[in-house]
């Protein structure tokens, strides 16, 4: 998209057609090497796109998240897998959140989330593609706010999310409800649904929530609001693991 790499205008009321633009290519099916290079075209006015597009995830998963949490979480270890420029992680701090750790798939990105100061480490990965580096029961908690949708994480990678958990942590995922996503978010609640089958998890929440960002297009606004709506979960992963079947 020739947006990507343009000056960042001053933010206005009206979504500017820039902002509408950098959205719709990353949400555009693009290939991984097209759309890691958009993130990384995207990451120097990405901040201020999603203040103008009042994008709510990352308030609303930390809250969740902080809400599930049994213990004060300073010393609880998080991985924020897509962190993207930090966003995640600075409402996290906010809630008491101290040991950090981040993964994305555009270097640029994680050089904005390194310029913040809140992760104590930072690598790059593209979930979906590959494993995430880090040991089995590594963490009390993972997020992955915002990537998972069309064209973006596939949902096959939820049990490598897991994999990393320990025993007893929690999960934080987001994905979005306007009408290009609902097949894929049909897709990824089936898969959530049947690792709780399966023993794997069990659901602490699952919040609708009407307004979580501005509609770039008319035909995604959520019934005429001008907004997309947008879900939150939370799981905890369970502490003994399944028997095997069969």
């Amino acid at each position: 998209a020739n947006g990507a790499r343009g000056a960042c205008p001053a933010r206005g009321m009206r979504l500017s057609a820039a902002v509408r633009e950098r959205v719709a290519a990353v949400h555009g099916g693009a290939g991984l090497p097209e759309l890691l290079r958009l993130y990384d075209g995207w990451a120097a006015c990405y901040e201020q796109d999603v203040a103008a597009l009042e994008y709510r995830a990352p308030h609303l998963a930390a809250a969740s998240l902080a809400f599930a949490f049994p213990a004060p979480p300073a010393e609880a270890r998080l991985l924020d897998v897509a962190c993207g420029t930090g966003l995640v992680a600075r409402e996290l701090h906010r809630r008491g959140f101290r040991c950090l750790h981040g993964m994305d798939g555009s270097a640029r990105m994680l050089e904005r989330a390194r310029s913040t100061g809140l992760y104590r480490e930072l690598r790059q990965c593209v979930l979906g593609r590959e494993a995430l580096p880090a040991p089995a029961e590594h963490y009390d908690a993972v997020t992955l706010v915002g990537a998972l949708g069309e064209g973006q994480v596939p949902s096959a990678a939820v049990p490598e999310l897991l994999r990393v958990t320990k025993p007893g942590g929690f999960l934080c995922l987001t994905t979005r409800s306007n009408p290009s996503n609902l097949r894929y978010k049909a897709e990824l609640e089936a898969a959530l649904e049947e690792l709780e089958r399966q023993g794997a998890w069990q659901k602490v929440l699952a919040q609708e929530v009407e307004r979580w960002e501005k509609a770039t297009s008319e035909k995604e606004s959520t019934r005429g609001t001008g907004y997309i709506s947008g879900v939150v979960y939370v799981y905890r992963k369970c502490p003994v693991p399944p028997l095997e079947e069969g």
